[in-house]
């Protein structure tokens, strides 16, 4: 069992920029990928950024070219570094972790909420 803990939320006006961390219990070595998901109210939970065990990103159009997801193996922790945000970046945001062994293992941290005011 893998508990994931985000933080870094807040309130920011647009144009700003947040960082959210995503702290894992335990070694995230063997995780096949984390990510970042975010939903609004009345919405799916859709995917935002996601960085696979060997590096490889892959990001939400609506993001590209002003989010960055990263890790830090050594600290057991993902990243979401957020700029140039925008009002419609409004959401809560969810760190994601899954590992596959025999069977698919998927983690989730409780949210955090970044509200970016215009």
């Amino acid at each position: 069992q893998v508990q994931l803990v985000e933080s870094g939320g807040g309130l920011v006006q647009a144009g700003g920029s947040l960082r959210l961390s995503c702290a894992a219990s335990a070694s995230i070595f063997s995780i096949n990928a984390m990510g970042w998901y975010r939903q609004t109210p009345g919405n799916q939970r859709e995917l935002v950024a996601r960085i696979t065990r060997s590096g490889s990103t892959n990001y939400a159009d609506s993001v590209k070219g002003r989010f960055t997801i990263s890790r830090d193996v050594a600290k057991n922790t993902a990243y979401l570094q957020m700029n140039s945000l925008k009002p419609e970046d409004t959401a809560v945001y969810y760190c994601n972790a899954y590992r596959v062994d025999g069977v698919i293992y998927e983690y989730w941290g409780q949210g955090t909420q970044v509200t970016v005011s215009s």
